[in-house]
This record gives structure tokens, sequence and C-alpha cells, in this order.
């Protein structure tokens, strides 16, 4: 599919997929709204894919909801009779809310490479992935706050998750930027790199190696993780137990026991990929 907000490559079991609109500052204009789900959707798909990579490109990873959204907004959304609008309203926020549930749902880890700016619906965005990582010239911001809004597509939702429930608070209520340092030291980027360069081809190594790990374990591992941070501890650990009955087979454990014995690297079986349903087998 072509793409005109954003460009999407496949590489060695990588998808990267990075903003491509930087005279915009990356804003997220309509077609991003359709384009990312798209996206998503043909990363799903691919072939033995095992990692997702998001980056930008220009001084700022992404301004958030581009202007144009604001300025020539769906007549329904503020017109008609007030519950019509109301329910109308709902669906939207729902809808765009799963263009990021979409990050939180992939079964392979989503990996953020972060530089400048991460503001309003970025924030969003990044906080639906499994790691972050940034530059030192990074910061991140709560903007609807700012512009007499509430955030309404996740970050209020999963921040506290990733830091403080006092520091999501504070950010939330004052829309003042999180610098780099301070991202990294409450918990929400796992590490700060010099420049973007750099930071790329770290976060690309560290795809690699989830990449070069038995693709069913590392789904596996997300899977158990998430379900976690939404259910108690006996939940998660009953659930484990039940994951475990139907997901433990002896195939990737042997072919890396096997690897480690003849010193060569493991080479695991690609996971199904999860082509439509209805689309004909031409194999």
């Amino acid at each position: 599919m072509a793409y005109s907000s954003i460009q999407l490559e496949f590489s060695n079991k990588i998808a990267h997929l990075i903003l491509n609109r930087p005279a915009a500052l990356n804003s997220m204009n309509r077609a991003f709204w359709q384009e990312l789900p798209a996206a998503i959707r043909e990363v799903d798909q691919a072939n033995d894919i095992r990692v997702l990579v998001i980056s930008s490109t220009g001084k700022h990873f992404s301004a958030g909801m581009d202007l144009e959204v604001f300025s020539q907004p769906d007549p329904r959304m503020f017109g008609g009779e007030a519950s019509r609008r109301a329910e109308f309203m709902r669906r939207l926020v729902l809808e765009l809310q799963t263009c990021f549930s979409a990050l939180e749902d992939l079964r392979m880890p989503v990996l953020a490479a972060i530089q400048g700016g991460c503001i309003g619906g970025a924030l969003d965005m990044v906080a639906a992935c499994d790691s972050r990582y940034c530059t030192t010239d990074a910061f991140f911001t709560i903007k609807e706050t700012e512009l007499g809004i509430t955030a309404d597509l996740g970050s209020l939702q999963r921040l506290p998750h990733w830091m403080s429930q006092g520091l999501v608070r504070e950010l939330a209520y004052t829309s003042r930027n999180l610098p780099a340092e301070e991202a990294k030291d409450c918990g929400l980027v796992n590490k700060v790199f010099p420049d973007q360069t750099t930071m790329l081809t770290a976060v690309m190594e560290i795809a690699t190696q989830i990449a070069a790990n038995s693709p069913l374990a590392v789904a596996g591992s997300k899977a158990m993780l998430n379900y976690a941070r939404d259910h108690s501890m006996a939940d998660s650990l009953n659930y484990m137990a039940t994951w475990q009955a139907g997901m433990f087979q002896a195939t990737d454990l042997m072919e890396s026991m096997q690897a480690k014995q003849t010193k060569r690297l493991t080479n695991y079986a690609a996971l199904h990929n999860t082509a439509p349903i209805m689309t004909k087998n031409t194999n």
C-alpha cells in the first residue's frame, strides 16, 4: 500500500514504520489516521516479522494532532440534536483510540525511537508501545489541557503504568514538558542517546536481539505482561498456567538447546501470519 504520511519498511524480520511529514512536524493529519491502522495490519499480515520499530523524520518526532483536524472538524461533532451528537463523538473517540490500541494488541513488541518533541497525540501513541528510547533533546507533553480539552487517546490511562501517578497528574494538569533525562529517571524511556542516528542504531540492535529469539516465546511474554498489567496477581498467574498448558511445546526449546550445543545461530520457525480468513490461500 502507498502511504503519504508514513513510510513502512521490512528487513531482517523487523518492520520499521517512519513518520514522514517533517515539514509539518509529523503532525497527525487525516491521512495518518487512515494509514496507521492500515500499516499495522500490513505488519501483522507480513511473513515472519517479529518486531516493529517506530521512528520519525526531522527535528521533532511528532507535534500530535494536525491543526486541520481542529480547524475543519466534522460538523456532526458540534451540530444537531445533543444526544446524537454525543453518541457520534463517543464513537469517533473510540475509533481514534483503536488506532493506538492496535500497537498494544500487536503480538510482536513495538519499540519507539523519539527525537525532539513528542506532543499530545504522539505521546498517546508511544505510551501504547512496549519500550521507548529517546535523544537528549526529546521532550514529552500532554498538550491537550493547555488547549482546553482532556487527553482522550490513552496517555492518561497508560502513562500511570510507566511512571508514578503523581507525576502523570502533574504533567496532565500543567501541560509542562517532560525532558529526556527526567523521562528516563521516571521510567518512561529506557535509555537516552546523544543523537538520532546513534539512537536508531541502538534500537535496531535491540530489535535484532528480539527477532533472534523464539517468536512464540516473545509473543507469549507480551501477552502475559499486558494481561498482568490489567488483572490481579492471582488471575495473572492462573492465566499464565492456562497459557502454558496450551502453548508450551518442545519445538523451540529443542532448537535453542541444539543451537547452543552446536554453537550456531537459532533458526525458529515463523508464526503463521494473520491474513484475513476470507482471503484464499494460494500456497
